[in-house]
């Protein structure tokens, strides 16, 4: 049976994501917004939706379910859909001699 990691959506940006319009294709979410949650073992991403309504522990709008596989799927109100997560460019950091001699 496949297992699911929980990753919880914060307040703050649970808000925004429920008031936001709903658009096509993946849905490119921040790890920053998430707080990483429990694992589960379902059947499918909507097997563990139906076990956990009526829980505590429910599913919320936002969301999101890692597989095993590392596949994200972020719950909405019409179901799950891909998700990918954006994560912040890295800039380079320039070697001091390079930035003095740029200085000059």
């Amino acid at each position: 049976m496949p297992a699911f990691r929980l990753h919880r959506i914060k307040d703050n940006p649970r808000e925004t994501f429920r008031w936001a319009a709903h658009s096509s294709g993946a849905t490119l979410a921040k790890p920053r917004d998430y707080e990483p949650g429990e694992e589960f073992e379902a059947a499918s991403s909507y097997a563990l939706w139906e076990a956990l309504r009526g829980t505590p522990a429910a599913l919320q709008l936002g969301d999101i379910l890692e597989g095993a596989d590392g596949s994200l799927r972020i719950y909405k109100y019409v179901g799950f859909e891909e998700a990918q997560w954006v994560l912040p460019q890295i800039m380079p950091i320039p070697e001091p001699a390079a930035a003095a001699a740029a200085a000059f």
